[in-house]
């Protein structure tokens, strides 16, 4: 991965300020013809519930974000589109124009560094900036985080389930082009061996593997001379899919053919526990022990876990569309919230107290409690400055957002992927092994003892209780 851009859609190159919702814009016109720029919002970006299906996120993206933020500007082509919207038409004064031409991220981040397991309500990031640069950043950094710990929190699933075999990652045709690359770097650093998609190993250094498609072998007019003309080309390297016409003849012709060379041999179709079965047979008996089994075919983490308790000889995972897509769960629920706002020296914690979206006031930081092992017992979400709770015997807490910009530029630099796949297993590992259970659980904040439900318990801490009750009573007698 290039330490300049970090795990970016793009090179050195200036980011798309225009890649956002209106309203972003709308509402930035508003601020500064109201005279209200210089206020000072901090905003934080949280998922309010898990789905169903899941029982911890592994957090990416971050990286996409601060790599954003600090690159993020308007050129004359941006303000000149603007311009001519009619939503904005009215509002595109020159001194709004001059604003934007001149604006760059200035504020303050904290966030959770890449990987890091977290639950509901916790904040991933933390933006502290003037109320245009805070609210201009919304939609992009939502995009970039919610997609990235989609496909990390599946594919970290699917690694589990895999066991000891290896995973990689061929979706790249089930989502968009940009998006496939991101999924590539999300499902790497959960644990995936590798991607097919090749501009995610120029892109970050992931491992590219591949082997040749059923067109290959169609082309030829023999499965025999497909295979063979394979070997020639790549004779260091020979992985035949074998499932064309009939997998058993495949797996002995290819192995006849092949020998000492057959690095491996895959299957996408069919009963993938009998046709291992009998072609790791067919392999050993013509000299290929060494050979690797490798299956695909819309596989995905209860399939995997499947195949594994039924003691199939696979050696490697091929997977997909279920990857890149979190089919079971394709979109996170994350959002991005005003917790306090200052202005002329005076701060205003706010909060919102919708039905079902009740958010907490102040900035925040999450406390990972442990016990003297290292397994993983329950978070507290604590007001930023807090002192740290009185902890049980044997147990201690580490704050988890960390400062990444401060001045609007980096504090924290990229960190190497390897860094990254070891705090997400390290994560995985320290979890309560009922947290690793595939079917589906129900998270909220709860005081209940930790995982007494299956679940990793989350607690706003006391200081913080008392800030929402009074707030709470604060917006209330406003409403009175």
């Amino acid at each position: 991965m290039r330490v300049d851009e970090g795990p970016t859609s793009g090179s050195n190159r200036r980011v798309n300020a225009l890649a956002t919702d209106l309203y972003q814009l709308t509402m930035a016109a508003g601020y500064f013809h109201r005279g209200m720029q210089d206020r000072i919002a901090t905003c934080e970006m949280f998922v309010r519930r898990l789905p169903q299906s899941r029982r911890y996120m592994v957090a990416a993206g971050i990286e996409r974000v601060a790599s954003y933020l600090e690159k993020l500007s308007f050129t004359e082509d941006d303000i000149r589109f603007l311009s001519e919207l009619p939503a904005l038409r009215d509002a595109m004064t020159p001194a709004f124009a001059d604003y934007l031409r001149a604006l760059r991220f200035t504020g303050e981040m904290f966030a959770l560094p890449e990987g890091t397991l977290a639950f509901e309500n916790e904040p991933f990031l933390r933006i502290r900036a003037p109320i245009i640069e805070a609210q201009l950043v919304e939609t992009w950094l939502l995009s970039a985080v919610n997609h990235a710990t989609m496909v990390a929190s599946k594919a970290a699933r699917v690694v589990r389930a895999a066991g000891t075999a290896a995973v990689v990652e061929f979706g790249s045709r089930r989502t968009h082009p940009d998006a496939a690359v991101d999924a590539a770097y999300a499902a790497y650093i959960a644990g995936f061996s590798g991607t097919s998609n090749v501009e995610a190993g120029r892109r970050f250094g992931i491992p590219v593997l591949g082997t040749a498609a059923h067109m290959w072998t169609m082309a030829h007019p023999s499965e025999e001379e497909a295979f063979r003309s394979y070997v020639e080309v790549f004779p260091s390297a020979a992985i035949l899919l074998i499932d064309t016409y009939d997998t058993p003849r495949g797996a002995e012709r290819a192995a006849k053919i092949a020998r000492d060379k057959l690095k491996g041999v895959r299957i996408d179709s069919g009963d993938l526990d009998a046709m291992s079965r009998e072609v790791r047979t067919i392999l050993d008996e013509n000299g290929c022990k060494a050979t690797k089994i490798v299956v695909s075919g819309d596989l995905n983490e209860h399939s995997i876990a499947a195949l594994r308790r039924a003691g199939s000889p696979i050696d490697t995972f091929g997977v997909g569309t279920e990857v890149v897509t979190s089919l079971d769960a394709p979109a996170l629920g994350g959002v991005y919230k005003i917790v306090l706002l200052e202005h002329a020296g005076e701060t205003r914690p706010i909060a919102k107290f919708s039905a079902g979206k009740a958010t907490f006031p102040g900035p925040h930081q999450v406390l990972r409690v442990t016990d003297a092992s290292g397994r993983m017992l329950r978070d507290i979400i604590t007001i930023a400055d807090e002192d740290p709770p009185d902890l049980r015997s044997g147990e201690s807490a580490r704050p988890l957002l960390e400062r990444f910009l401060e001045g609007g530029r980096r504090t924290r630099q990229v960190e190497p992927l390897d860094v990254v796949r070891s705090r997400v297993a390290a994560g995985l590992a320290s979890l309560n092994p009922i947290l690793h259970d595939l079917a589906s659980a129900s998270h909220d904040v709860s005081g209940e003892a930790p995982n007494s439900a299956g679940r990793y318990v989350v607690q706003p801490s006391k200081r913080l209780l008392a800030l929402v009750d009074a707030v709470r009573a604060t917006v209330v007698g406003a409403d009175t």
